[in-house]
């Protein structure tokens, strides 16, 4: 299980994400006003790679609307996601970190797709070797095989899709990481085949209740 260094990050993460956010399709803020909001860890068994589902709320338009932002924390550039970058942070144990979106980076997408199959287990954002029990997962029909592949990641006003095509026994899938959270009984927005697998959460504006939202959801494409 990942250990949480109690130390800085120069710039610290909300620094990184509120210059990364205006040029996102899925943004509708102006210029961000962010506070972070909740999210969850996931591990990754190499021990090489931070994976953090991130939340917060900016208030640029008024009421706190909520974005998630899925990152790694690598120690060296990975190859080919020079357009992935978030930012570069100086971290006070680590040192240099390469920050990512997650979205489009094969650990954090792998790892999603073994915490919907029930392979990997939730961690707490902020405490070390600490399950977190309100992150909630589930799938439904047949799993998605090993075998299966990232075709493309595209994001677009609802969400980052990533399609997944299995060249082994055929099928194909849209993993849907969600940016603007909605509540968890909510439908899709935009072109959506049948739900097969999602991923709830908590998140809360300060000095707020906690709402559950989905996170994440795994749908059927056509023909799959």
């Amino acid at each position: 299980m990942a250990f949480i260094h109690r130390t800085t990050m120069n710039p610290g993460k909300l620094d990184l994400v509120a210059a990364w956010l205006p040029a996102q399709p899925w943004y509708a803020g102006e210029e961000p006003e962010l506070a972070k909001a909740g999210g969850f860890r996931l591990d990754d068994p190499e021990g090489e790679v931070g994976i953090e589902f991130m939340v917060v709320t900016d208030t640029s338009a008024g009421r706190p609307v909520p974005y998630q932002v899925p990152v790694t924390y690598r120690g060296a550039p990975l190859d080919g996601a020079e357009a992935a970058l978030i930012g570069t942070t100086e971290h006070g144990v680590l040192g240099t970190r390469w920050v990512y979106d997650g979205t489009r980076d094969a650990v954090l997408t792998g790892r999603l797709l073994a915490l919907l199959h029930g392979r990997a287990v939730p961690q707490a954002q902020s405490e070390s070797d600490t399950v977190d029990p309100t992150v909630h997962s589930r799938f439904m029909g047949d799993d998605i095989p090993e075998s299966a592949v990232v075709e493309t990641v595209r994001s677009g006003m609802y969400g980052t899709d990533v399609l997944l095509t299995d060249p082994v026994g055929g099928g194909s899938w849209t993993l849907r990481v969600v940016r603007a959270l909605r509540g968890d009984a909510e439908e899709a927005k935009g072109d959506a085949g049948p739900l097969h697998g999602e991923v709830t959460a908590l998140w809360a504006p300060p000095g707020a209740e906690p709402a559950r939202a989905r996170f994440a959801e795994v749908r059927a494409s056509t023909g799959a």
